[in-house]
């Protein structure tokens, strides 16, 4: 994953167990967050879908597909950078420079 880092639209995350940052969209248990996860294909603790990279087996943490608002590939390890802010967007449009 050498491409730049941006925010990208959830259609297009890899399903490759791969680990990546997601938007978790705001709800009423709060703000819109940044998480790290990976594609699971399902095992004996749960179903194929995203989970929460610090899951474990009988505590596993896993994200509907509308919980998820866009994903960007892990950052370079740069120890000076800060980590990214969730997006603020309002729509999938303006994502990938689309609402150019």
């Amino acid at each position: 994953m050498d491409e730049p880092e941006r925010w990208r639209q959830m259609a297009s995350a890899p399903k490759d167990g791969s680990r990546i940052l997601v938007t978790v969209r705001s709800s009423e248990q709060g703000p819109a967050e940044v998480d790290v996860v990976y594609w699971s294909h399902g095992d004996r603790f749960g179903g194929e879908g995203w989970r929460a990279s610090d899951s474990a087996p009988g505590c596993v943490i896993e994200y509907a597909e509308p919980e998820l608002k866009c994903w960007m590939p892990m950052p370079s390890a740069n120890f000076g950078r800060a980590a990214p802010a969730p997006w603020q967007g309002d729509d999938a449009q303006q994502l990938d420079g689309s609402g150019i």
